[in-house]
């Protein structure tokens, strides 16, 4: 008999040889009827796996955080097998990985195949995936050696397969692979899975897209299958909700129908076009940004968009990141770079004299483009693009101010994102396995991001090795209307570009000699075209009043209130506040659609009675009919609400 570990601390005695299903079924019928798999110190396996002598048993049931991804990618091998039964043995399959974020599909597979599919050949594919589902098959683990794994996919004509395989060999050494077999479908993969695809909850297929093999363009475009599965119809169901309501606030829709921004192919993907409204709301945000900087002691600088090779070898950029810089162009027989990164420029600034402990902190910023390269695949509306400008920063102070500088930082930071109405949660990465400098330079660093964190009260979690190889950092992930997270301001001390290896940048102390400044860099909206992409789907387009590119639309009910409209419009405009006269020959129910298709905030309806008072009939795009007022009266309600940022309309 076999003593295990059960998660109540109670111990168990279970006969050799027994799995994790037949604890289950010892432990009671009730657990044995709800295990889809199983944990082992820890590990997630299947419940076909082994139980051995002195180790934590636990049994994951539906109730389990893991369990969901569990049964998508189990979901996605059934996919697997369905488009193999339908479409033949032509059919090269290659990766199909659960996805879990609550606005993402939640899994996919990635095709090679005979001929193109569309959506309307998803329901024929979701039938064949029901048919497996009742078929009850189980999902067997074999364990091979990587060259008999090779003559089995090879005799199925998986090259796909055998190429990942190969990968395996060369990169992680390994001298076993595991395998899944479900019924007459054979799949790569690490697992776990449910024990039978007759455990597979309700599922949906929800798209087709084109990728690349491996995200790569010079790569074969493959048939990607987007689906989402749940242990219930009601999960399902709510899923696909937020999915819908996602959908409609997709700042690439919403960029179309508002004419916001637009990309052009014969100019470049993931370059981003500004139009004049969305280029006003930029101008607005810069405009905040610089003044609250300004405030805060911080010097705005600017650097020169290309830079010669030297400086990008002495910053490890062409080492580190080569991959994502673009090809050097020749001057004067020396190569040049788009810059990728703003620091090296603000170094060069820093070490144009020497610096006393007294002048410090220096605070340099700067709205800055960069340029990276992004695989085409991966390249998303203004959320992932391939030119951008970063809201950078770069702070040299001592090791004495280190602290309370990252304190001044998140207090910039919560300032900025209250104002657009977001809330955020924070994160504290620590030292990853690999990294530069030494453990007791990062247990400094990581110490006074703690010590900032806690004298400003802010509750935040651990990212144990979540930092950058060079730096321990502080990230901020923003919530949305929509409840999703998005990477927001972050806080990195750099020890690595000022080290004695790169830049050798230093300051003179107390004491009249040279040391090493401690430097940290900083984003507090990150990047203009990911930060106003993702304003426009949390106000699904309808930017509050402070922001809004056009702020009030005077719409005059006739041609002959047109003096008294004009007039109206003037005064919006002494008043500072963004006003657009409308006098089209459309009706006043056109002019009052099209204001609000529009999105603007407020819409001033003007007739002869309105003209005869001297006042103004007040519509709110959201609120309605809020009455006649005073054209006073409604500047003064305007002011009000625009010192109130972050307030949504």
């Amino acid at each position: 008999m076999l003593k295990i570990t059960l998660p109540d601390n109670s111990v168990l005695e279970v006969s050799k040889g027994s799995t994790l299903a037949d604890v289950a079924k010892q432990i009671g019928p009730g657990l044995a009827k709800a295990a889809l798999a199983g944990r082992i110190d820890g590990r997630l396996v299947d419940l076909s796996s082994p139980v051995e002598t002195d180790l934590a048993i636990e049994i994951v049931t539906a109730k389990d955080p893991a369990a969901l991804e569990i049964l998508r990618h189990t979901a996605s091998h059934v996919l697997a097998q369905a488009v193999r039964h339908l479409y033949g043995e032509q059919v090269q399959y290659t990766i199909g990985p659960p996805l879990t974020d609550d606005f993402q599909y939640g899994f996919y597979y990635d095709f090679d195949l005979p001929q193109t599919i569309t959506t309307d050949d998803l329901a024929t594919i979701e039938k064949e995936m029901t048919k497996i589902v009742r078929a009850d098959l189980p999902l067997k683990r074999l364990e091979l050696a990587p060259q008999q794994a090779k003559k089995r996919f090879g005799g199925l004509g998986q090259s796909y397969k055998n190429e990942m395989i190969d990968d395996l060999l060369r990169n992680e050494k390994v001298s076993m692979v595991s395998l899944y077999e479900q019924g007459d479908f054979l799949d790569l993969c690490r697992g776990p899975h449910l024990p039978s695809t007759g455990k597979l909850g309700p599922f949906k297929l929800l798209a087709v897209a084109g990728a690349y093999w491996r995200g790569d363009s010079n790569n074969k475009m493959l048939t990607r299958i987007y689906g989402s599965a749940f242990f219930d119809k009601k999960q399902l169901a709510a899923h696909l909700e937020k999915l819908e309501k996602a959908r409609k606030q997709d700042h690439r829709l919403l960029g179309r129908q508002l004419e916001l921004f637009s990309i052009h192919e014969d100019i470049g993907p993931g370059l981003i076009h500004w139009h004049p409204k969305a280029g006003l709301v930029r101008h607005i945000i810069e405009s905040f940004w610089k003044e609250e900087h300004l405030k805060r002691g911080y010097q705005i600088v600017y650097t020169p968009h290309i830079a010669s090779e030297r400086i990008y070898k002495t910053s490890g950029h062409l080492e580190k990141y080569g991959e994502m810089m673009y090809s050097p162009m020749d001057i004067d027989g020396q190569n040049y770079y788009v810059k990728p990164m703003n620091c090296p420029g603000h170094i060069r600034i820093y070490q144009t004299r020497p610096h006393s402990y007294r002048e410090l902190p220096l605070r340099y910023c700067e709205l800055g483009t960069v340029y990276r390269y992004e695989p085409a695949g991966t390249l998303h509306g203004m959320l992932r693009v391939r030119g951008f400008t970063q809201d950078d920063s770069h702070i040299f102070c001592t090791p004495e101010q280190l602290s309370d500088e990252v304190g001044g930082v998140l207090e910039l930071a919560d300032y900025m994102l209250k104002s657009f109405g977001y809330t955020y949660s924070v994160y504290l990465a620590t030292r990853p396995e690999k990294f530069l400098g030494t453990e007791a330079q990062w247990d400094f660093a990581t110490k006074a991001l703690h010590q900032a964190l806690e004298s400003k009260n802010i509750s935040y979690e651990i990212d144990p090795g979540g930092g950058v190889f060079y730096a321990p950092k502080i990230d901020l992930k923003v919530n949305d209307s929509l409840g999703r997270q998005w990477q927001g301001p972050t806080i990195q001390v750099d020890l690595n570009l000022p080290s004695a290896d790169r830049f050798s940048i230093t300051y003179v102390g107390p004491d009249n000699a040279e040391h090493e400044v401690i430097m940290i860099h900083r984003t507090v909206l990150g990047s203009m075209e990911r930060f106003v992409g993702g304003l426009i789907e949390h106000f699904a387009g309808a930017f509050p009043l402070w922001l809004a590119p056009v702020q009030v639309a005077v719409l005059p009910i006739s041609d002959k209130i047109s003096e008294y409209a004009g007039q109206v419009h003037d005064g919006l405009l002494r008043a500072n506040l963004r006003s657009q006269l409308n006098q089209t020959a459309d009706t006043i129910s056109a002019k009052i659609r099209q204001a609000t298709l529009e999105k603007t905030p407020y819409m001033l309806v003007v007739g002869a009675k309105e003209a005869q008072a001297r006042q103004v009939s007040v519509r709110h795009r959201s609120e309605g009919d809020l009455g006649t007022m005073s054209l006073d009266a409604f500047i003064c309600r305007c002011q009000d609400e625009i010192d109130c940022k972050g307030k949504a309309g």
